[in-house]
């Protein structure tokens, strides 16, 4: 009788039980993970011969349509959900509303597209297993474009250029963006291989983890990123809050930061000393304080969604000092969503960011964490944390790193209330004995 695999069978990396858990699972999830990897990995910008179809939007609707197949996927009762649909609800009037409509309804699906993939994931990402494979796409995906973008740095002797590091095409393209994505990375890494360890796994396994650490802080250094630089310095404080006055964490820590600090191009220290100096700076000071005037005016559902380019340049020309002559976004997630839906929509959305936290660093009484899963719980939360002190400085709310975060951490939630077997078996005339 063949021995049942249990999600302990899969740490770290055992790629034969997951593939043996995979190939038997639902089309579903097969369809879900695809949609993951084409998303994050970017194999058609790599081999542009297969860039034929929207890869990423076919995997999607396929995912829906065997939701409808897969017995397992079920509505999940998260606090999560109801400031989703809340905040669904709430763009759809701004947009209805809007200053100028027309601007909303084009840019409709950088929301909804969101709100579809949350709650697929939600509903099919449902046991341990399936988390667990499903970490390990987005893992390794995010891993393959830091240990790029890392060597790429280190090639040209750690050198500042004005464009940072590029990802591939797509979300992760721009340096401000992939540095976000790297502090998503950093602390679930992290938190697996302090986990994992303790499981005994394999020594190349745990060289690989550090190296899924260490690549992504080298990318943040490399990215020429201000914000997100700033941001992973806030998240390491808050990671390492509760040990700083440990000999061991203190070392490591304050060794990173001797090692980020000589890393660091004397250009990109220059930009720091020049904050609110340059025009970049004062142009970005310009649009925090008229979008705060631009919520003012319009408290309740703002401007109307993606509306803030063309409402600042009719109303505040003499306020944009760039060479293009036109506004752009606001660099900033709490102006942005505070002028695309108002107070209201704001409130909201950072509902929807302490909802999350408390769901990943909280389990619910009716769960059951062992320390891997609380690992991932907190390595997802820090990478909500990150991305939301990098996203005062950059426009990112409708990107995928809050939405597949928050998603893959309700996923978490309601996995951990599912009772799966335990490694150690009972006897198979016990369980029958048991079970009649």
């Amino acid at each position: 009788m063949r021995k049942e695999i249990t999600v302990e069978d899969f740490y770290a990396f055992r790629v034969g039980p997951m593939w043996s858990h995979f190939i038997r699972d639902n089309f579903s999830f097969w369809m879900i993970c695809l949609y993951l990897f084409f998303e994050y990995f970017r194999p058609q910008a790599i081999y542009p011969a297969i860039d034929v179809l929207p890869w990423a939007q076919t995997f999607v609707i396929l995912a829906f349509v065997g939701a409808f197949f897969d017995r397992s996927a079920r509505w999940v009762s998260s606090p999560v959900n109801k400031w989703m649909v809340f905040f669904a609800i709430i763009i759809y009037l701004s947009s209805l509303f809007a200053y100028f409509p027309a601007v909303s309804r084009e840019h409709y699906i950088d929301f909804y597209s969101w709100f579809v993939i949350y709650f697929l994931i939600v509903a099919i990402v449902n046991t341990r297993k399936r988390l667990y494979i499903f970490l390990m796409v987005f893992l390794f995906c995010s891993a393959k474009i830091a240990i790029g973008t890392s060597l790429s740095w280190a090639s040209r002797g750690f050198s500042f250029t004005d464009w940072g590091l590029m990802g591939p095409r797509g979300y992760f393209q721009n340096s401000g963006e992939l540095a976000i994505l790297m502090l998503t990375l950093f602390p679930l890494a992290f938190y697996l291989f302090v986990e994992l360890r303790k499981k005994g796994i394999r020594w190349w396994e745990k060289l690989l983890l550090l190296a899924f650490c260490a690549a992504p802080i080298l990318t943040i250094l490399g990215a020429s990123s201000r914000g997100a630089q700033l941001a992973l310095i806030g998240t390491l404080a808050l990671m390492f809050r509760k040990q700083i006055f440990r000999v061991k964490p203190l070392i490591g820590v304050a060794a990173l930061v001797v090692v980020g600090f000589f890393l660091l191009p004397e250009e990109q220290k220059q930009r720091f000393a020049t904050v609110g100096e340059d025009r970049t700076s004062q142009q970005r000071l310009l649009y925090l304080e008229n979008g705060w005037e631009m919520m003012k005016e319009y408290p309740v559902l703002g401007v109307g969604f993606f509306n803030f380019p063309d409402y600042y340049s009719m109303h505040y020309p003499e306020d944009i000092i760039t060479v293009n002559e036109r506004a752009e976004l606001s660099h900033n997630i709490f102006i942005q969503v505070g002028t695309d839906a108002g107070f209201v929509g704001l409130a909201i959305f950072i509902l929807l960011i302490i909802s999350g936290l408390r769901v990943a660093f909280r389990p619910g009484k009716d769960e059951q964490r062992d320390e891997v899963f609380a690992g991932i719980g907190r390595g997802l939360g820090f990478g909500i944390v990150g991305f939301t002190i990098a996203g005062q400085f950059v426009t990112v709310a409708y990107y995928p790193f809050l939405w597949i975060g928050l998603a893959l951490i309700v996923s978490l939630s309601n996995a951990c209330r599912v009772k799966e077997p335990a490694r150690a078996r009972m006897p198979a005339a016990t369980r029958m004995a048991a079970t009649s």
